[in-house]
């Protein structure tokens, strides 16, 4: 099946793609593409260098005539989401991606495709591997864990990296130059709640909530798609006085906007037409709001024969669903100094309620720091009230723009004179390892870019093939046009 991927043009880049994608890579799980990315420098006679947490660099010497210009990072994260649909048998822990070509688009079975920040990853190596493409001293830069901590970018400690420009390759539209990103902080709010014997008389139902589309929770959170973990929250609130919560699961990473929900509750017979009909009211008014954004959106109610003897008490009940709605999720401020920039957001990206427990995980996100805190302030605030123990973890921070920086003006005028039209210059909502690894580098001047890919964070993950040919035309004209010393 991989095999027409490795028949796409520009061949050294999706040659390289599948041969990553045949490693298993999840976040927090990077043992094996570690050790893979080791023997490919090691196997080229390059240096290469894993660090005390893990990230890989691999250094080549300048090509002959290029050894005057400024050495450069070229820099992209290993790990990648692992989301797939709930009918996908699909192990990230032990099998490859399955890709397909679809059109102008790769696509992966079900499964999110590792695109984000595969293809980084793959132009490096080809790169790395080639005896053709014109290039300054590099040297090659492979984190891990960007997608669920940064810890990679975190852990890298200043004076290992020599270059004086980091081109970093994890921008997702291919006309786009970043220049800046929001930094984040995941919110987590716990509490333990003493189960009560369930009523008597009463039925089990599940309430579940699929089909929408998910996504990027930074890229894609100014869509103002659905998230299920909310959704769920709204059916669960209209019917709060007559069900009883056994359990629910919502959601699964923090950097993913949740797509599906599925909530257990009891209902007594007396009160089993009216819980249906609550539903039945919600699900058309919920479908209505949302028919042009989430046309494939499904809400359903089924009874089960399941034994439920522990619930939540009604208190707890109270206190947890009033929470979850009062809760901010979405765009918090959009930018004021950047036209169409979110500024600051959250994603209430899982919540679990089982076996005596609540957790509910947000991912908050901003470009400006003092935003970012009010915001968290404001979730901590909610769930304190609801007597939750609240937690702040993986703080990290934003990338501020530099419009005088010389790979700007690089980047800008070969973009204009290849494509015929300038590249839209801008700052983004996701976060990038820039604004961390110029922490300890802060003399280093950085820029982002990438081809176009769509549904990052979600099963729906897809490349553009037309993208990458263009995507790759324009790295190669940049390695041949870094600033001289």
């Amino acid at each position: 099946m991989n095999e027409a991927i490795r028949n796409l043009k520009p061949k050294a880049l999706w040659n390289k793609f599948a041969d990553l994608n045949a490693v298993p890579r999840p976040s927090k799980k990077e043992e094996r593409v570690i050790a893979f990315m080791k023997d490919f420098g090691e196997n080229l006679g390059l240096e290469t260098i894993e660090d005390e947490v893990g990230n890989v660099i691999i250094r080549k010497p300048a090509t002959k005539g290029m050894e005057d210009r400024k050495p450069i990072v070229m820099q992209s994260h290993l790990d990648m989401v692992h989301q797939k649909n709930n009918d996908t048998q699909f192990d990230f822990d032990t099998q490859g991606i399955e890709m397909k070509v679809d059109g102008d688009w790769v696509r992966a079975n079900g499964t999110t495709l590792g695109a984000d920040n595969g293809l980084g990853v793959a132009t490096i190596m080809a790169i790395l591997e080639s005896d053709t493409i014109a290039h300054p001293a590099m040297e090659a830069l492979f984190t891990i864990d960007e997608e669920t901590g940064m810890t990679g970018a975190m852990g890298l400690k200043g004076g290992i990296l020599q270059g004086e420009i980091l081109l970093n390759l994890d921008t997702e539209e291919d006309d786009e130059i970043g220049v800046g990103c929001a930094g984040g902080v995941d919110v987590t709010a716990e509490k333990k709640y003493k189960q009560v014997e369930a009523p008597e008389h009463t039925k089990s139902h599940i309430i579940t909530v699929k089909g929408l589309q998910g996504g990027h929770s930074g890229m894609d959170i100014i869509k103002g798609l659905g998230n299920a973990n909310k959704l769920m929250n709204r059916l669960l609130y209209a019917v709060n006085d007559i069900v009883h919560l056994v359990e629910l699961k919502g959601g699964s990473l923090r950097n993913a906007i949740p797509r599906e929900s599925e909530a257990i509750v009891l209902v007594s017979e007396t009160n089993e037409n009216a819980f249906l009909s609550e539903i039945r009211k919600l699900k058309a008014e919920i479908t209505e709001e949302f028919k042009s954004l989430e046309p494939e959106l499904s809400i359903t109610t089924e009874r089960v024969n399941k034994e439920s003897t522990k619930v939540l008490s009604k208190k707890e009940q109270n206190l947890f669903v009033r929470s979850i709605y009062a809760a901010h999720n979405g765009v918090y401020r959009m930018s004021p100094e950047i036209e169409d920039l979110v500024e600051t957001s959250n994603n209430i990206a899982k919540i679990t309620v089982e076996n005596g427990k609540i957790e509910v995980l947000c991912l908050t996100r901003s470009s400006v720091a003092s935003s970012k805190e009010d915001l968290a302030n404001a979730l901590q605030s909610v769930f304190e009230l609801a007597d939750f123990k609240v937690s702040f973890s993986g703080e990290y921070p934003g990338w501020a723009p530099n419009m005088n920086s010389s790979i700007l003006k690089v980047l800008d005028e070969l973009y204009e004179k290849i494509n015929g039209q300038k590249a839209h210059v801008a700052a983004c909502h996701a976060g990038l390892e820039c604004g961390i690894l110029g922490q300890n580098y802060p003399n280093m001047e950085m820029i982002s870019f990438g081809p176009t890919i769509k549904g990052a964070h979600s099963p729906d993950e897809r490349a553009s093939i037309s993208s990458a040919q263009k995507y790759w035309e324009f790295v190669i004209e940049i390695l041949k046009n870094i600033p001289k010393k």
